[in-house]
């Protein structure tokens, strides 16, 4: 919930909420809980008090009315709405250098995959999500923190505004692995894919791309990725959900 008199996004969700005061208690504007989930809060309320804004507690109705969801787990936490930044130049060299993996997401404009994708990227230690294409200007949403479980804290998410040309930049540094239900290679492949990148040094930071479930990825992103993956199934229906296929790709890139 985008609340526009404020500039302030709700964050509702017990572990959505939890992980943001542990992490980021200064990002916390106002606080709203129930009485039953004061005692997980009570830093999080002195860190309040001591900066001079309000908690509250409220019963679950009056929490579904600030929230405008019944999702909120007894708790919402108000911050100002995140801004997106751009993925710089030194975000890529980071990237190459740690040899770490990051998700790009492709025009995915379903907040609760995005957010389901935000969790399993926390979960599988992924450290960055870029978000590219018509998202690039969406904020993100309450559904997506609740849906990602804590994950908003632990991953950074940052944009690019032309996926294909910076893939074109990125694939001299990066393994690029474009996600294609058509593809040749197989989600197994994977570590072949990166040992040949790597030969003898240190083993290359990864970037992940993933297209929505209608069109997957458009012609010129699929182009500028070094190599097409797919998870190979019965076809029917003819794809797993995006966030159900995130996972299982992060959980092979993991496992390298």
């Amino acid at each position: 919930m985008y609340n526009k008199l404020t500039d302030e996004l709700a964050v509702a969700g017990f572990n959505a909420a939890r992980a943001l005061g542990e992490q980021h208690p200064e990002r916390i504007n106002r606080l709203f809980l129930r009485e039953d989930r004061f005692n997980h809060f009570k830093k999080v309320c002195r860190n309040l008090a001591e900066r001079k804004r309000p908690y509250k507690l409220c019963d679950s109705e009056e929490l579904e009315k600030i929230s405008k969801t019944a999702h909120h787990q007894g708790v919402v936490a108000m911050i100002k709405v995140p801004v997106l930044e751009p993925l710089s130049p030194e975000d890529l060299a980071a990237w190459a250098a740690k040899g770490s993996v990051g998700i790009i997401l492709h025009s995915i404009g379903n907040d609760h995959n995005l957010g389901a994708i935000v969790r399993a990227a926390s979960f599988f230690d992924t450290p960055l999500v870029v978000i590219a294409g018509r998202d690039a200007q969406a904020p993100l949403s309450t559904a997506a923190y609740r849906v990602a479980e804590g994950g908003m804290e632990q991953v950074s998410v940052k944009t690019v505004r032309n996926c294909a040309a910076f893939l074109r930049d990125a694939s001299r540094r990066l393994v690029t692995l474009g996600t294609d239900a058509r593809a040749r290679l197989r989600i197994r492949d994977i570590p072949a894919l990166v040992a040949a990148r790597q030969g003898d040094g240190p083993r290359p930071g990864i970037a992940l791309v993933l297209g929505n479930e209608e069109e997957g990825l458009p012609q010129d992103v699929k182009d500028a990725c070094a190599h097409l993956v797919r998870i190979p199934g019965t076809g029917v229906p003819d794809s797993l959900n995006v966030s159900q296929a995130a996972a299982l790709f992060l959980h092979e890139l993991y496992e390298l």
